[in-house]
């Protein structure tokens, strides 16, 4: 009977020192408060009461900044938000170095975009998105490395600007297209005056071609369904009788 007891709390033991992780998991170990190591992934044992172990999960994490309030560099109020991708590098100092490493994170991230948004103009903001994301998540990635965390990508959500300035840009973008569409149209205009000036100078050193040109003229007017009949004067006959005039 004795014998039995002790093989029941010998199972016993062995059995609840079994511990499993996942592939995507790490065990960190502490033996008698002090960190060993981490383990995993697969099947590995404790020792009882002397060994504690804190999984630690190592796939990418996904946080999402909520709507800030950020003033920029030219006195625009503006709320942006963002999202942030991480994970964990070394299971070890995510556990030792850090409290909660996901607020951490999150936190450093409201403090770092304010921050970040803050020091550029609206109009950098809304066009250099790609150095921002950049210059945001090297800023988390350096404070993040002694956790054992590495930010990998940081993307800026949404930038939501006040209705007065929605309507100022509006109109910017209105005036704006306006001028591109009257330099386009003077473009225009002075390259057909270019055309038509090389044109006079050709007809100039010959004449008949623009006795040519009236004679196209006349059967392109001839083509359509009309009734109106047009006979061209040679400009020499015009000419001859101006001069006996």
């Amino acid at each position: 009977m004795f014998t039995f007891v002790i093989v029941a709390i010998v199972l016993v033991i062995f059995l609840t020192s079994i511990r499993i992780v996942k592939e995507y998991e790490r065990a960190v170990i502490f033996r008698l408060g002090r960190v060993i190591g981490a383990k995993g992934p697969g099947i590995f044992f404790l020792w009882p009461i002397i060994d504690t172990m804190i999984k630690v999960n190592l796939r990418l994490i996904t946080v999402e900044i909520q709507p800030q309030d950020v003033i920029t560099k030219d006195n625009v109020t503006i709320k942006i938000s963002a999202v942030v991708y991480f994970k964990v590098i070394d299971p070890v100092k995510s556990v030792i170095q850090v409290n909660n490493y996901f607020y951490a994170i999150e936190q450093l991230a409201q403090t770092t975009l304010r921050s970040v948004c803050g020091q550029m103009e609206l109009d950098r903001l809304l066009s250099e998105r790609e150095h921002v994301n950049a210059e945001i998540q090297s800023i988390l990635d350096k404070h993040s490395d002694s956790w054992g965390v590495k930010v990998t990508l940081v993307e800026l959500k949404q930038i939501d600007l006040p209705q007065d300035m929605q309507r100022a840009m509006a109109r910017q973008a209105e005036a704006e297209r306006d001028r591109r569409a009257k330099i386009i149209s003077a473009e225009g205009e002075y390259q057909a005056a270019q055309k038509l000036k090389e044109a006079a100078q050709i007809i100039s050193e010959y004449p008949q071609a623009l006795q040519l040109r009236y004679l196209q003229t006349l059967n392109e007017i001839s083509a359509k369904n009309n009734t109106t009949t047009i006979l061209p004067i040679p400009l020499d006959l015009l000419r001859s009788i101006s001069q006996k005039e």
